[in-house]
């Protein structure tokens, strides 16, 4: 396989060179933006929590792989945009099993697999161009639904953990509107030439941003925990 063959796969892009993607580059600055913001929502909470910071570093690695990708352009690039997402989803589902709904490691890892089994088999029993090659990001966007439904399902309407099943509603909805557009990105071309992956890039990037706020401030971590325990002690009172 040649690892520097250049692909054209959107619509900004007409030709080679790095700045044949110039919005699609650009836009990745929201990744760098939505992890700066977390990392300092994730300070003001206490720092202590090393699955969200280590999934904040993972959209560092987001940021810098797309980036790479649409100005590079090329065969191997491509796996510095993908393996990224790929290790923020699957961290994600695992602390969504582990932390909110308060399963075994067992099964998270059964949870992952699966998750990890449908991601690879979709893709080839599809058509090739279906959604503008946008059915990998399916099982996610279905990872989040699942995810929000299931939190919404084991949370009381008024307790501090109802507040996450709402992020992930909103992150879900966000994703869902991120996946049309990148969808339609080679079918407007005709009438919008930048095509519409860039607002992808700044539809997922608050996506993550609102997974990582979930994450940060779910009950029983940092500021959050201590909010909860002073409240519990004035109850007893």
């Amino acid at each position: 396989m040649n690892w520097s063959e250049p692909l054209n796969l959107y619509c900004e892009r007409l030709g080679p060179g790095l700045w044949a993607e110039p919005l699609n580059a650009v836009s990745n600055a929201a990744f760098f933006i939505a992890a700066a913001a977390a990392f300092l929502l994730w300070r003001r909470a206490g720092g202590r929590d090393t699955p969200a910071l280590l999934l904040i570093l993972v959209t560092v690695a987001i940021a810098i792989g797309s980036t790479i990708f649409h100005t590079v352009a090329t065969r191997g690039a491509i796996l510095l945009d993908i393996i990224p997402i790929a290790i923020f989803l699957a961290g994600y589902l695992v602390l969504v099993w582990r932390r909110y709904l308060k399963f075994g490691l067992g099964s998270a890892i059964a949870a992952l697999a699966i998750f990890e089994v449908i991601s690879f088999t979709l893709p080839s029993v599809t058509p090739p161009g279906l959604l503008n090659r946008s059915v990998p990001y399916l099982p996610a966007l279905l990872m989040l639904i699942v995810a929000a439904a299931m939190v919404q399902g084991k949370t009381r309407a008024n307790s501090p953990e109802a507040a996450t099943s709402h992020w992930l509603w909103i992150a879900a909805g966000l994703f869902t509107a991120s996946f049309f557009l990148r969808s339609i990105d080679i079918a407007v071309c005709r009438f919008f030439p930048f095509g519409t992956h860039f607002i992808w890039h700044c539809l997922n990037a608050t996506v993550l941003y609102v997974l990582l706020r979930a994450a940060i401030e779910w009950p029983g971590r940092g500021a959050s925990s201590r909010v909860s325990r002073s409240a519990k002690r004035r109850r007893k009172r």
